[in-house]
């Protein structure tokens, strides 16, 4: 299956519009396992057992494996969510944007030894940044679009002078119409476009109709869920045609510090999917 379909598929079977992040913190593990890096599979497999059920897809942040030295223990979690959760899609949270023989080899890291079924990548080294991806014709490449970071106006939110020298899209604008248009030759490009910004959700839907669209910053980063699907998730006939992965991470993963880490992790899980599942049926 393409990423766009597991995607789907996620959607339908766990109605579920919740992307839960794997950013693991040794320092915040409970019990006897704080502080202990060793430890990142045991609690990473832990609170996807408990909510395998409950999401569209699971987003591991490769920074939080690769600085314990703990990639060995990413491969081994994403094999886990495979073999526990075939249905349900996992985008490495990886951001790279490097170009030519760099990117064959990202690329290669990302779909091969992580066996990741899509990747998060920044084009803002154009389409070479993005096109040694594309040889992974059934991969998901989820591009930096409108950011939920307040610094990320510094470019995003800057308006691009045309040739003709008349002003013309914001620079998040054209990013999304090059997804949504010459750039997505595979089907399979998606955009990262941030909760806390819901008009730019809104827009960015506007000229990427179709393409998923990864949103991070509900839960601990303060994101309205309600106002974020409202904006984001488009229907017909009772058939998604603009999917949403909703991502919350420190929210579901600390719900807890005790020994019921895993059980909390669950309930903090299942009331966001209902939330966003609610709003889905708001006018």
């Amino acid at each position: 299956m393409t990423f766009t379909d597991q995607l789907a598929a996620a959607e339908s079977l766990n109605n579920s519009l919740l992307c839960i992040g794997l950013d693991p913190e040794p320092s915040k593990f409970p019990g006897v396992w704080k502080g202990d890096a060793g430890r990142t599979f045991d609690f990473c497999a832990a609170i996807v057992d408990a909510t395998k059920d409950l999401a569209i897809a699971f987003k591991p942040q490769i920074a939080y494996f690769a600085s314990h030295r703990v990639e060995d223990q990413l491969e081994a979690l994403i094999a886990h969510i495979h073999a526990v959760a075939p249905a349900v899609p996992v985008i490495l949270d990886a951001k790279r944007g490097d170009i030519g023989s760099t990117a064959q080899q990202y690329a290669r890291e990302a779909f091969e030894r992580y066996r990741a079924d899509a990747v998060t990548l920044s084009p803002f080294m154009g389409h070479d940044s993005i096109e040694p991806y594309l040889d992974y014709a059934d991969k998901g490449l989820i591009l930096l679009c409108r950011t939920s970071n307040a610094g990320g106006s510094d470019l995003q939110a800057q308006r691009i002078v045309g040739a003709d020298g008349q002003p013309g899209d914001l620079l998040y604008e054209h990013i999304a119409r090059l997804a949504q248009g010459p750039w997505n030759r595979t089907g399979q490009l998606g955009l990262v476009v941030g909760a806390t910004f819901p008009a730019e959700i809104a827009r960015v839907r506007e000229l990427a109709p179709t393409l998923p669209l990864l949103i991070p910053g509900v839960g601990a980063q303060g994101g309205d869920a309600a106002a974020t699907v409202r904006a984001g998730w488009r229907a017909q006939s009772g058939r998604t045609t603009g999917p949403i992965a909703v991502n919350s991470s420190r929210a579901v993963l600390y719900a807890s510090a005790g020994d019921d880490f895993a059980e909390a992790a669950r309930r903090v899980a299942d009331a966001t999917r209902q939330q966003l599942n609610a709003a889905r049926y708001i006018d």
